[in-house]
């Protein structure tokens, strides 16, 4: 996809926009340096399906994606890289800081390069409040590759973040590596053939490998498309000094995409959150039911995908 956007700036605002729907708030856009409770300003969410106030983890009213797929009897796993790496520092499952505290998991360490403003399950109190639920379902990314093996143990929905190192954001890394593009393919080289391998996607897979946002440089920095809308009475535009979060492209694999073919139908965050809901036959949330936005279409697809209702 050559015309895939980021949402905003910076990194969380897309990572929550791409299982909740919701738009770039004050904190959200600076990455929650403080674990702080979303304060509403209403009592409802409005017409667009956003919570208006201000914060980081939102209340049990807010629903994502998570609660959508359990509601109708599917399964998902969020897969974390480092998650749990120095055991001193955060737990290897449902890893977050205390409520309305800083958040010592935001920056790399040499022994652990888990970023909590990447795992957005955990910016939410219907997940976060039930420890249960979120240990079983946000784990450590070594476990992947156990439950790639059967169809009955994959999760139908899986969500994977790389570390600070791994997903580019570093350059060079603490540990050592080089990080940027050099690292991120060293990690795509390495989960992505464990991935097209396994059952389920030989069955009926599908694998986006996209950024949350650009580097905020160029003409393409701080673009936007899809008559992407700010949350009414937000402080800044959901790219800061822009629009959007800029151009960033997209991946995907799936047996029912040619390989080779090439989009250039505009989509972002809110269009992926949308596709994955209408795959699933799950009403879209928040800003992904905005009636301009397209789903991915026969410009991605060369077939029907099936429901994957496994």
């Amino acid at each position: 996809m050559r015309r895939y956007y980021a949402i905003g700036h910076y990194s969380l605002a897309n990572y929550i926009a791409l299982i909740s729907g919701q738009g770039p708030n004050e904190a959200t856009q600076e990455d929650c340096v403080s674990f702080d409770d979303f304060r509403m300003s209403g009592a409802e969410l409005d017409a667009d399906g956003q919570a208006h106030g201000i914060g980081c983890v939102y209340p049990k009213s807010v629903p994502t994606l998570p609660d959508q797929l359990e509601a109708a009897g599917l399964s998902w796993r969020a897969y974390m890289e480092d998650m749990g790496r120095n055991p001193t520092r955060e737990p290897a499952v449902c890893a977050h800081a205390p409520l309305d505290r800083t958040d010592p998991l935001i920056e790399a360490t040499a022994r652990d390069q888990y970023a909590s403003k990447h795992n957005p399950f955990v910016y939410f109190h219907a997940i976060i409040d039930d420890p249960a639920r979120c240990n079983a379902h946000v784990v450590n990314l070594e476990r992947l590759a156990r439950d790639l093996k059967r169809l009955a143990t994959t999760p139908n929905y899986v969500f994977i973040t790389p570390n600070l190192c791994h997903d580019g954001h570093d350059a060079p890394c603490i540990d050592g590596e080089p990080g940027g593009l050099a690292s991120i393919d060293a990690f795509l080289r390495r989960w992505v053939p464990l991935i097209t391998a396994a059952p389920a996607f030989r069955r009926d897979g599908l694998l986006i490998i996209t950024f949350d946002e650009s580097d905020g440089a160029g003409i393409d920095g701080f673009s936007a498309c899809c008559a992407e809308r700010p949350v009414d009475g937000a402080r800044y535009p959901p790219g800061l000094a822009g629009p959007g979060g800029g151009l960033i492209g997209a991946v995907l694999l799936s047996p029912f995409i040619k390989p080779g073919a090439v989009s250039d139908v505009p989509y972002n965050h809110y269009s992926l959150l949308r596709s994955v809901e209408s795959i699933f036959r799950l009403a879209p949330l928040g800003f992904a039911a905005a009636p301009q936005l397209e789903t991915f279409g026969a410009d991605v697809f060369a077939a029907d995908a099936p429901n994957p209702k496994r």
